[in-house]
């Protein structure tokens, strides 16, 4: 059995049994072959744009003895799917601002007809992913936070609803929690920016990813305040505002243990 990290092994644990997957941007195609060979997964997809990484995928699709059940396809995002080959789409390792393209474009083509989970790993820039599965009616079912070798990594796990399951199911978005001094539509830009999950039960991991991104806006912030090009100040004020909503909602956190009771 193929061993994963920790980062590849928590995406698959979010993959429903059974479901057909589609990795874009798979790379070595460690994560389809080990959906398969785990048993987890009848079949898989592997995506991949590049000849270096599509031509590994198939050494290791080849060398697993898998390749009547994955198959290695190269294209650029979800060009690759057909509507209804997969019940699960994995998109892992790029950043927020791409992986919302790649899904846009695959939603607009039909690619992710039939599709009934998205299990995304942005790098950077998860609230745009976030903000995408708001627009497209895609419910967040799950995230996590963990830190590997490093670096810290944000999971998003979203399905398709039924119009009766979206009647029962909490709003995720409700910023009522949130203990902070800011008017509602701020409350909601914070749950898209840092993750309504783990807001709502934010480990040590979270803090240190949010004490660190404190850390860049405080060295942008002494670096836009000896600028002096247009514009510049009114940056400023907008980093400090940020800053300033940031430090609260840590602070509302380390005394509050909010939840969905």
């Amino acid at each position: 059995m193929l061993k994963l990290s920790s980062r590849l092994q928590n995406i698959a644990q979010y993959v429903t049994e059974g479901s057909r997957v589609a990795d874009i941007g798979s790379d070595h195609a460690l994560l389809p072959v080990y959906l398969v060979q785990s048993g987890k997964s009848p079949s898989a997809i592997a995506g991949e744009l590049n000849t270096g990484p599509l031509l590994a995928a198939r050494k290791q699709v080849a060398a697993a003895g898998l390749s009547a059940k994955i198959e290695v396809r190269q294209g650029n995002g979800l060009a690759v799917l057909q509507p209804g080959e997969a019940d699960t789409v994995t998109i892992a390792g790029m950043g927020g601002s791409l992986m919302k393209d790649i899904l846009e474009e695959g939603f607009q083509a039909g690619k992710l007809e039939g599709v009934r989970e998205l299990v995304l790993q942005p790098n950077i820039g998860e609230e745009l992913v976030r903000q995408w599965l708001v627009q497209r009616g895609w419910h967040l079912a799950e995230e996590l936070i963990m830190e590997e070798d490093g670096k810290i990594y944000e999971l998003l796990h979203a399905v398709r609803l039924s119009p009766d399951q979206i009647k029962e199911t909490p709003d995720i978005y409700d910023a009522g929690f949130l203990q902070v001094n800011a008017a509602a539509p701020s409350k909601q830009r914070l749950l898209l920016k840092m993750g309504p999950y783990l807001l709502r039960k934010p480990n040590a991991v979270f803090f240190k990813k949010w004490k660190s991104e404190l850390a860049k806006l405080e060295r942008v912030t002494a670096q836009l305040a000896l600028a002096e090009q247009p514009g510049a100040e009114e940056k400023l004020q907008q980093f400090k505002s940020e800053m300033d909503a940031i430090q609260e909602v840590l602070q509302c956190l380390q005394t509050d243990k909010p939840s969905f009771s």
